[in-house]
């Protein structure tokens, strides 16, 4: 039997709402994510640029950037990756690149969003938009540029924030027109608003439950009763992370010892078994016909 592609897979996903779709910051988080039971993992540019240079989701991590990394995720798992491509790092023919080389990575997808450089976090203030006929445009290219027809492609808009809820369902419908499989509203304020778009839009529909920010965390069975496929939770664990990493090294520094921490680790055997190092080792002392030793 033919293996369905990873687009092919995330589709079959959405036809299974709700999809819970957690942000996992490199390979270790997703193989961990699907170990405990995550059908899909997401990329995300707020994760990635914090993550691999410090950096806010601003626009400052490139296209090669993006893919590199995904091509990590997508080594380290079977379930498919879908990632964040910004606005598309540019006019529609570097969408078209876009497309390419996230698809040869071996993405699922990609969401494109609606604002212009310097793009800002859905959830900040201060965004701008492009006009509905650059996105459309952006949005055809995608879709034209994939080899895989499977390959799903993502609409955001940052409508809801910037010109109000309105003008998010007026794009929508428009981006659907265009080839967009999937809309991912940003930043929607109220149930009523998750609910209306859903019985106004016929597509597949992407809530992001980002913390902190202007959305009300609906449970994904919530949203998935008010009409959403699926649901992101882009930067959790990162956030989660960081705090641990936080409150171990102000222990470490006062204390002088990790001693006291050692309950909040990882052991080395689980951190062992989860990249698979027994199979590594096995593996390499076959090379040799027998156990070596250094």
């Amino acid at each position: 039997m033919t293996k369905l592609s990873p687009g092919a897979q995330f589709r079959e996903l959405l036809k299974q709402p709700p999809l819970m779709i957690p942000g996992v910051f490199n390979a270790l988080v997703a193989k961990l994510a699907q170990r405990i039971g995550f059908q899909a993992v997401y990329q995300s540019g707020a994760a990635l640029s914090a993550q691999l240079a410090a950096l806010p989701d601003v626009g400052l991590i490139s296209m090669t950037e993006f893919a590199q990394q995904a091509k990590y995720l997508v080594q380290a798992v079977d379930v498919p990756v879908i990632s964040d491509a910004d606005t598309g790092f540019g006019e529609p023919l570097a969408v078209e690149r876009c497309v390419e080389e996230y698809e040869a990575v071996g993405l699922a997808g990609l969401h494109l969003e609606d604002q212009q450089l310097p793009k800002r976090c859905g959830h900040l203030s201060g965004k701008s938009l492009v006009d509905i006929e650059q996105m459309t445009a952006k949005l055809s290219a995608a879709a034209n540029a994939r080899k895989d027809t499977d390959f799903v492609i993502i609409a955001r808009t940052d409508a809801r924030g910037v010109d109000g809820f309105d003008d998010a369902l007026n794009r929508a419908r428009a981006y659907v027109d265009a080839g967009a499989d999937v809309i991912f509203p940003e930043a929607l304020q109220t149930p009523q608003e998750f609910e209306q778009f859903s019985s106004e839009i016929s597509v597949p529909l992407m809530a992001n439950m980002t913390e902190f920010g202007k959305s009300p965390l609906l449970s994904a069975q919530e949203l998935a009763d008010l009409g959403f496929t699926a649901v992101l939770f882009p930067v959790s664990t990162l956030r989660v992370a960081m705090k641990g990493v936080e409150d171990f090294l102000s222990s470490l520094l006062q204390h002088g010892t990790q001693a006291d921490s050692l309950g909040n680790m990882q052991t080395r055997a689980e951190l062992y078994e989860l990249l698979g190092y027994q199979d590594f080792d096995q593996r390499d002392q076959a090379y040799f016909g027998q156990p070596h030793k250094e």
